[in-house]
């Protein structure tokens, strides 16, 4: 099949690699001339994957001219380009090519919408889209080291098919027809993770770390019941497992980040530190904004709100909320 990767970033990169080794033909796009260039000299993405190589088969380039070739389209920019990389698909990718996007985030300029909603939008409902998300790290799956994954879809034959394109024996895909509930968890787990960073910065310990990341899940799972999402796919893949991966692992750029702001720095000061996107400064902003409007309790997002957004310290909003009024674990009550 021939596959049109959007993005060289580590992400892109991984999955093209493992598109590759699958027996696929595969294009490789960036947005920069330069990049293009240092690439396709170098064959590696040292930064991001140091020791990997880009095998010299996989089509390097910066003209979006072969996505009018491609049976699949998959974009892998970050979540501040979506959008305008879905605008410059339109009039280029043929219709009914499935878009498979791997951006986790919201899309801030229109409303808080999700990523396939823009995708969609910008290609005139004319593809299919695929959110294909979960517990996944760049650097382990340019390793062929094990990974299971999502691939949610309002369309079961889009689903299916990246389940069979991505599928390998390092690489096991499950599929869902909760799109919403699966790019949700990728994008709020974020926030999470960022707190739980925090946390460890400020030496706080597992049980706290635990406590963040499990109260936490529930606040995610509240509001995207609210928005139209499946409460048990929050227990999946795109959920939980998405939530452990990124709390726990130095892979992390949120954990990172949030380290660094628990250690003192600011929240912009960590994240020039890390050097690259912070997903869970942008969606607290989301998160909290949603469930004002919706009418969601979500104490611990309205709390990281505090810290990245009002100048709010770390340990004082850890202390308010152990002391929040008591209540019951679930939603449910005593029936007697």
């Amino acid at each position: 099949m021939k596959i049109f990767v959007l993005g060289s970033g580590g992400w892109g990169s991984a999955l093209a690699i493992l598109l590759h080794n699958n027996g696929h033909a595969v294009t490789m796009w960036t947005y920069l001339r330069e990049e293009c260039e240092r690439l396709q000299r170098t064959r590696t993405n040292e930064k991001l994957l140091p020791g990997v190589t880009i095998p010299e088969t996989i089509a390097i380039t910066n003209s979006l001219d072969g996505l009018a070739q491609a049976e699949l389209a998959v974009m892998a920019v970050p979540s501040f380009a979506v959008a305008s990389t879905a605008g410059s698909l339109a009039g280029v990718l043929p219709a009914g090519v499935p878009v498979v996007n791997v951006a986790k985030g919201l899309d801030s300029k229109n409303g808080y919408c999700r990523f396939s909603e823009t995708i969609a939008k910008a290609l005139g409902g004319r593809n299919p889209v695929v959110a294909l998300t979960g517990p996944t790290h760049a650097e382990e799956v340019s390793r062929g080291w094990p990974t299971a994954i999502l691939a949610a879809s309002a369309s079961r034959q889009a689903a299916e098919l990246t389940q069979d394109v991505f599928m390998s024996p390092v690489f096991r895909v499950y599929t869902s027809p909760d799109i919403i509930g699966a790019e949700l968890g990728g994008a709020f787990k974020n926030i999470i993770a960022l707190g739980a960073g925090i946390s460890d910065g400020l030496g706080l310990g597992d049980n706290a770390k635990a406590a963040f990341m499990t109260r936490g899940l529930t606040e995610i799972a509240r509001l995207g019941v609210k928005l139209g999402a499946r409460q048990d796919t929050f227990a999946g893949l795109s959920g939980v497992g998405d939530l452990i991966v990124t709390c726990c692992s130095m892979h992390s750029r949120n954990r990172r980040a949030g380290i660094r702001i628990g250690q003192g720095l600011s929240p912009q000061q960590a994240m020039d530190e890390v050097g690259a996107v912070v997903e869970g400064y942008y969606a607290t902003e989301a998160g909290f904004m949603l469930a004002q409007q919706l009418q969601v309790d979500m104490p611990i997002v309205q709390a990281m709100y505090h810290v990245l957004y009002q100048g709010g310290d770390a340990r004082k909003a850890i202390g308010l909320l152990m002391c929040r009024a008591k209540t019951h674990e679930s939603e449910e009550v005593w029936l007697s």
